[in-house]
């Protein structure tokens, strides 16, 4: 169920914010994944949001968003089938044979 939060600060450079709920005393931290919107996902200080939130510890917050999107707009479903509200990544690096 979503509760209405108010975004404290958003870093747009890095893509990561802080909300406000009072479900979520002392903040839940959210990345620019959890916005659901079509375009380009971003937040603005002091925005009203609907928010989505788990307990978790991320970066000093124990509350992390998992989805969240503007009030009075209906939230877009982006493929969250892999996502357990964390965000990660891979990389792997192949050598070519030796050749001598």
């Amino acid at each position: 169920m979503a509760v209405t939060a108010v975004v404290r600060e958003w870093d747009e450079p890095e893509g990561w914010g802080v909300l406000d709920a009072p479900e979520t005393p002392g903040g839940c931290w959210a990345h620019w994944s959890s916005i659901a919107v079509d375009g380009f996902r971003s937040l603005a200080p002091d925005q009203d949001v609907q928010l989505e939130w788990e307990p978790a510890e991320q970066d000093g917050y124990s509350y992390r968003a998992l989805r969240t999107w503007p009030v009075g707009v209906d939230p877009v479903d982006h493929d969250l089938s892999e996502q357990d509200g964390a965000c990660s990544s891979t990389l792997t690096i192949r050598f070519d044979d030796d050749p001598s």
